[in-house]
């Protein structure tokens, strides 16, 4: 095997197309408790855009290698570390800021972050899934403690994820999402679409009696008038940077109960994924998929730049595509 790798580093901060530069680095080695893995594929979330653009620049020393989500195969295995042998199948969230990310074609990462890959995903679906899945299962469980027969607000649930993940808990899913979305969220398990483009959505999820739990991915205002559809005794998630005020005394009102969660990986939260995975409740959606040296091309539809043919963000996950010589060629998949 060679001691060097391709990847695609953050060289500067700013616009997609010139922040990036593809180059030689060596190979990583894994250490005590750790294991090297052959990076199938990755994709691009929007952690990835807020990093590249600046917005933590404290915590990314330039270059870097950027990117958390990985699926791929095992091709070595540090001192002590027993779970996996060269050749499994795996995905994981790799940590946030911490080491190297994974626009590499190699990644060393702790064996207890990894989990085996489900047999009935491809890698490209299993890239797109790891950080957002394990966000929605951390955010919807682990914080929300969301319960069979309750009702979910999920704002902007055209990603996908968060509405399969509710209903795969039993609960009744309210999204909020474009016109234009609509089947598409229905057809991924929502039972009631509020288009947010057409006015106030909150006279409009209270006329369906409130609901127990909002999954905030918007932020801003959309965020601050959360507690007031909230019925008693409600929770309130957000995955999203929130500057501004909170309406803290309306949330008072409902005994609300508020999270805001930056998400941290674990073997534990993938299993449960790859549960639901197995049992047909849950399927990333791949709109797009693009080769490594595209990585730039990767951040500009992902802030909603030129697809070609038409304009726009494409709807799921945009994934790229690192030894494509390892997997069949994916095509773009649609809701389950």
């Amino acid at each position: 095997m060679s001691t060097s790798m391709r990847v695609m580093e953050l060289v500067r901060f700013g616009d997609a197309d010139t922040s990036f530069a593809a180059r030689e680095r060596p190979r990583p080695e894994p250490g005590p408790g750790q294991i090297l893995v052959r990076v199938i594929a990755t994709s691009v979330n929007p952690l990835d855009l807020q990093t590249r653009r600046g917005d933590y620049r404290d915590q990314v020393a330039l270059p870097a290698v950027i990117g958390n989500d990985v699926s791929g195969v095992v091709v070595g295995t540090g001192p002590g570390a027993d779970d996996f042998r060269p050749g499994d199948e795996v995905w994981y969230l790799a940590p946030v800021f911490a080491g190297q990310g994974t626009y590499a074609e190699f990644h060393v990462v702790d064996q207890a972050l990894v989990a085996r890959k489900p047999a009935g995903l491809s890698h490209i679906e299993a890239a797109g899934l790891a950080l957002v899945g394990v966000t929605a299962w951390e955010a919807l469980v682990e914080r929300a403690g969301v319960r069979a027969g309750e009702r979910v607000l999920v704002h902007g649930g055209a990603g996908g994820v968060a509405v399969q993940v509710a209903g795969a808990l039993g609960a009744e899913v309210v999204t909020t999402a474009r016109a234009g979305d609509h089947a598409f969220v229905s057809g991924l398990g929502a039972d009631h679409a509020i288009d947010f483009s057409a006015g106030d959505y909150v006279p409009r999820v209270r006329a369906l009696g409130g609901v127990d739990v909002v999954l905030d991915t918007v932020g801003g205002n959309t965020l601050a008038r959360s507690p007031e559809v909230l019925a008693d005794r409600g929770r309130v998630v957000s995955v999203v940077d929130t500057p501004e005020p909170q309406n803290l005394l309306a949330a008072w009102g409902v005994n609300a109960t508020y999270h805001f969660l930056f998400v941290s990986p674990g073997r534990a939260k993938l299993d449960a994924l790859g549960r639901l995975v197995d049992r047909g409740e849950l399927r990333p959606v791949i709109g797009t998929v693009l080769p490594l040296d595209e990585v730039p091309r990767a951040h500009a539809l992902g802030e909603g730049g030129s697809t070609g043919p038409g304009r726009g963000r494409p709807r799921g996950k945009i994934a790229v595509s690192v030894h494509p010589q390892d997997e069949p060629p994916h095509r773009a998949t649609s809701a389950p």
